[in-house]
């Protein structure tokens, strides 16, 4: 039987619970899926059906970095602007106004959130997945490329090559973008060391055989961080980590 796995959560570290917590339900109309006194998580559906984010208070006077490496998040919404334009009326950081992408006509808008995570608004058609897209830089995008494709087992779903802007992407999944989450891999043309801060930390992806998963993991040739009887955790080339979780 084929193993049924699915993008389940991606772990971030945020300034204030209170404050991410207000402004994904009130801006990005998710729902607080589970809370804790310091940690959260939010989504689109129940947990074990869809893409979600599980948000964790960083202890007071810690500073977060979120890295270089680290791109955005990218959700489904009907109405890209009227999103942005509440996010602006509320003093809200609009990093890129709501628009037409270049060359096309999907409306799109990049907002930044209360810690600074940049997150991609994209109006599509109704879709099971709106949490739909983690992107991350690579140095190399043919090498992460069958990383993602050996060793989590995703299928490379969508390439494109902007050479104007200098930048080629591969979008990683496990089914079609507007049904699945995808990991958007970016290579720049002068591509650099990344940096990974403290901020971001991992995807955790849903099995249904831990064990033939961590067997499949060491087959591929790829470095198992840490192992126990409910997750297995591998990185890839660059060095962006990766959970495994039983969920049957």
């Amino acid at each position: 039987q084929a193993d049924a796995r699915r993008p389940m959560v991606a772990h971030v570290a945020c300034k204030s619970l209170d404050a991410q917590v207000d402004y994904y339900t009130k801006h990005f109309g998710m729902q607080v899926l589970e809370r804790g006194a310091k940690s959260a998580a939010l989504g689109y559906g129940p947990l074990d059906k869809n893409f979600a984010v599980q948000v964790t208070e960083a202890p007071a006077g810690d500073a977060l970095d979120i890295g270089t490496g680290f791109g955005h998040f990218g959700i489904v919404l009907p109405d890209v602007y009227s999103a942005v334009a509440k996010i602006k009326a509320e003093g809200g950081k609009v990093t890129r106004d709501a628009g037409p992408v270049k060359g096309g006509n999907t409306v799109i808008a990049f907002v930044e959130d209360p810690t600074g995570y940049k997150w991609e608004l994209l109006q599509r058609g109704t879709t099971p997945e709106p949490l739909c897209q983690v992107m991350l830089r690579v140095k190399d995008l043919t090498k992460s490329i069958a990383w993602y494709r050996d060793v989590l087992g995703m299928e490379l779903v969508r390439e494109r090559e902007n050479q104007q802007y200098k930048y080629n992407l591969g979008f990683m999944g496990y089914g079609p973008e507007d049904s699945n989450a995808v990991v958007e891999l970016t290579w720049n043309y002068d591509p650099q060391e990344y940096t990974k801060g403290n901020a971001y930390s991992h995807v955790t992806i849903a099995t249904t055989d831990l064990k033939k998963t961590a067997e499949a993991i060491r087959q591929a040739g790829a470095e198992i961080l840490s192992e126990d009887s409910t997750s297995v955790t591998t990185q890839d080339p660059d060095g962006y980590r990766f959970a495994f979780a039983e969920q049957k």
